[in-house]
C-alpha cells in the first residue's frame, strides 16, 4: 500500500489509488469523508465534473452526450473526476463508450449506490475498480485525541472545527435526515426519522428487527429497508456473525456499525461521554471497528470481518478470516475474566492471534499467548502492518 502524500493536504490519506493508472476507479465514501479534497490535490489538472452543482447537473441530465463530447476535448493522459456520479447514472453508458474507444480513465465518487443498484447499473461491467474512502484513522491524523474521537468521531471538517458538536449536528440535519431520506424516496419520514435515533442507540448491538419495528412504529420488513438504506448509502453497515463453532452454536444475527462514531453518537443523542462510563466501552469499540475495517479496505486484505457469541452469551468483538481473535474493553487493567470469550472460541477455532485492546499503560503478553494492546500501541502497531505478522 502507498501512502498519497500532497502538500496541498493536511492529512496523508492511506488511500492507495495507483491502479488509476491502468485502470478507472470507482471511489465510494460518505460526504465529508474527503474524496473531493484528495482528487483536487491529486490531480490538479484534470477535467473535474461535479453533479452536486445544479448547473452541472441539469446540463447533463438534459443531454449526455454533451458529457461525451466535452470530454473527448482533453487529453487521456490524466483521469476524468466526475463527483457523485448517483446523481446522474445515464452518464455510465457515455463513459463506458469513452472507456471502450478512446481508453479514457475515470475516477467516479459516490456517496452511495442506492441509484446505481436501482437502475441496473453493473459498475461498468468490470471496466472499473472500487475503493473506499472512510472518515479519517488514527495514522492519518497522527498525534490524535482518543476522547475527541470518542465523542465527534473523525470527519476531516468536524475533526478540525473549533465546534465539532454543533457542525455535527448540522451534518446530521442536512445530510442523513434530508438527502438521504430524498435519495431513498421515502414519502413516510416520521419512522425514518425514529428509526435513525434507535439505529444509533443500538449501535454494535445485536439486531432485532421486530423490537425496533415496535419501537419505531412500523413493520420488521420496513425496518430490514431502513438498514439496506443505510448500507447503500454508506452511513453503516451490518457485522455479520462468525458461525463456524460446532460445540457452541452461534448466534445468526448481526450487529450494525454506523460509519462515524461521532454521527452515531449524535443522532443517538449522546454528549460529553466520559472514561470509564459504559457508552465510553462501546464507543472505544465501534472505534476499533472503523479502523480494522480501513485498514483491511486500504491494504486490499481479503478476509471477513465477523464477530462471534454463542447462544449461552459468549462473545468476541471481532474475528479477522478464521484465526484473529480481537476483543475491546476500555479498562486501565485487563484482568482474566476478559479473556474469557476468545478463551472459549480457541478450544474450536485455531486461533493464530489473540488480542485484548483496552486502556492499559504498557502492551504485554499473558503466559497463554494473549497480546494486550494499549489502543494507541495497537493502531500505531496496525498501521504499521505489524500486528498480525
Amino acid at each position: 500500500m502507498s501512502q498519497l502524500r500532497v502538500n496541498s493536504l493536511k492529512y496523508t490519506r492511506l488511500i492507495d489509488l495507483s491502479s488509476i493508472k491502468r485502470k478507472s476507479i470507482f471511489l465510494f465514501g460518505p460526504r465529508q469523508t474527503g474524496k473531493s479534497t484528495l482528487l483536487k490535490a491529486l490531480y490538479p489538472k484534470s477535467l473535474m465534473i461535479n453533479l452536486l452543482k445544479s448547473d452541472q447537473f441539469l446540463k447533463y441530465q438534459q443531454s449526455p452526450k454533451l458529457f461525451r463530447e466535452e470530454v473527448l476535448t482533453y487529453t487521456n493522459e490524466r483521469p476524468i473526476i466526475v463527483d457523485e456520479i448517483q446523481k446522474l447514472p445515464i452518464l455510465l453508458d457515455e463513459i463506458h463508450y469513452l472507456i471502450e474507444e478512446y481508453h479514457y480513465l475515470f475516477i467516479l465518487t459516490g456517496s452511495s449506490s442506492r441509484k446505481l443498484k436501482r437502475h441496473s447499473v453493473n459498475l461498468l461491467g468490470g471496466r472499473a475498480l472500487e475503493r473506499r474512502l472512510f472518515p479519517l484513522v488514527t495514522q492519518e491524523i497522527g498525534s490524535f485525541d482518543l476522547n475527541k474521537m470518542i465523542n465527534f468521531g473523525s470527519l476531516p471538517a468536524i475533526y478540525d472545527s473549533e465546534d465539532p458538536e454543533d457542525d455535527l449536528f448540522s451534518y446530521v440535519g442536512t445530510y442523513l435526515k434530508e438527502e438521504i431520506q430524498q435519495e431513498s424516496n421515502l414519502r413516510n419520514l416520521g419512522p425514518f426519522t425514529n428509526f435513525l435515533e434507535k439505529a444509533a442507540i443500538d449501535n454494535t448491538e445485536l439486531l432485532n428487527f421486530s423490537n425496533i419495528a415496535s419501537d419505531v412504529g412500523t413493520s420488521a420488513n420496513t425496518v430490514k429497508e431502513y438498514y439496506q438504506i443505510l448500507q447503500d448509502t454508506l452511513i453503516g453497515r451490518l457485522l455479520p456473525p462468525f458461525k463456524q463453532t460446532k460445540k457452541r452454536k452461534a448466534i445468526g444475527k448481526a450487529k450494525f456499525y454506523f460509519f462515524d462514531v461521532g454521527v452515531a453518537n449524535v443522532l443517538a443523542k449522546r454528549f460529553n461521554i466520559q472514561p470509564k462510563s459504559e457508552l465510553y466501552g462501546k464507543c472505544l469499540e465501534h472505534l476499533v471497528f472503523i479502523e480494522l475495517q480501513a485498514y483491511l479496505s486500504y491494504f486490499r486484505v481479503r478476509k471477513d470481518l465477523t464477530f462471534w457469541r454463542s447462544v449461552n452469551g459468549q462473545e468476541v468483538d471481532f474475528i479477522i478470516g478464521n484465526e484473529i481473535a480481537i476483543e475491546v474493553k476500555a479498562t486501565t487493567r485487563v484482568q482474566p475474566k476478559h479473556l474469557k470469550g476468545i478463551k472459549v472460541l480457541a478450544e474450536e477455532v485455531p486461533l493464530t492471534h489473540k488480542i485484548i485492546i483496552s486502556l492499559d499503560d504498557h502492551k504485554r503478553k499473558t503466559n497463554e499467548g494473549f497480546i494486550i494492546y494499549p489502543f494507541k500501541d495497537f493502531v500505531k502497531e496496525l498501521w504499521a502492518n505489524e500486528v498480525f505478522t
